[in-house]
């Protein structure tokens, strides 16, 4: 008799909401949430794992799948948790619902929330023509969350200081600062009528964490970027918003050294990180 050989270990496939069949899970957020979903009008993640529906209540529902075993805890219910948030102009949670979805190894997390009609801001030509307004109510919104007590982390010391040394090299970066964040603030998750998108990865951070997100995703146009810094001097100006500024930088510079090339975001931020480094660094 002979014996099978072993086989490598492989891994479950990753289930992919935008590919793969999954009208039973549909239909348990149907039957659990008591709504009726608009099939047509999905919009699916970049990643193929979240994916969102209109729903016949003028609801929206989002729906998110994880591997069984690798669930980060505070992003899972980060939405549901910022409903606690007063104050900041962003969708209501309404309810939500969590099952073990075992013949696919993932767990499936539905959440309905208020339907946000307005388009997101998207791109820096849109954002050149916000009127004033809307920077007033950003600021008001951003004031708002900072303030809002919270245990969950947003952005940690060590993550700040890892990111930072990794790209350029001896700084210091203790943070003396810190203030409720959103922590992805960029005109993706920006609505034209002021909403902030986004809740999953929301906490503490440094002080300015989102003026300098914002200000990162603005690098390519000197204008707006220069708006953002005048808009949230108050944070930017300060010790741990010139290294959330620094943070920001390095992300762009090291993405472009992944790739082998250089990009208009990475070349702005290193030009930027030069003039931060001289602030930060003692003489």
């Amino acid at each position: 008799m002979s014996l099978a050989q072993p086989t490598a270990f492989e891994p479950n496939p990753v289930f992919d909401v935008r590919v793969n069949p999954h009208g039973d899970v549909l239909d348990r957020v149907e039957r659990t949430l008591d709504v009726v979903l608009d099939r047509s009008s999905v919009v699916h993640g970049i990643y193929g794992a979240t994916e969102g529906f209109r729903t016949a209540g003028e609801t929206w529902v989002r729906i998110e799948r994880r591997g069984r075993l690798r669930i980060n805890s505070a992003v899972w219910v980060g939405l549901e948790a910022a409903a606690t948030i007063c104050g900041v102009k962003k969708p209501e949670w309404f309810q939500g619902a969590t099952w073990v979805d075992q013949g696919r190894d993932v767990v499936w997390r539905a959440d309905e929330v208020e339907l946000v009609t307005a388009p997101v801001v998207g791109a820096i030509e849109e954002a050149r023509a916000l009127p004033d307004s809307w920077w007033e109510e950003l600021r008001a919104s951003l004031t708002a969350l900072g303030k809002h007590a919270t245990e969950r982390v947003g952005m940690s010391q060590k993550h700040l200081t890892r990111r930072i040394t990794e790209v350029f090299g001896d700084v210091d970066t203790h943070v003396d600062e810190w203030a409720t964040s959103h922590t992805d603030v960029h005109w993706g998750n920006l609505t034209t009528d002021g909403h902030l998108l986004d809740w999953e990865d929301w906490g503490a951070g440094p002080r300015g964490l989102d003026a300098a997100c914002l200000w990162q995703a603005s690098l390519t146009d000197k204008d707006l970027a220069e708006r953002v810094r005048r808009e949230f001097a108050g944070d930017m100006n300060t010790r741990s918003g010139k290294l959330a500024q620094l943070l920001q930088c390095a992300n762009a510079v090291r993405v472009a050294a992944k790739r082998g090339e250089s990009t208009p975001f990475s070349e702005a931020a290193q030009a930027a990180a030069d003039d931060l480094l001289v602030e930060l660094r003692p003489i």
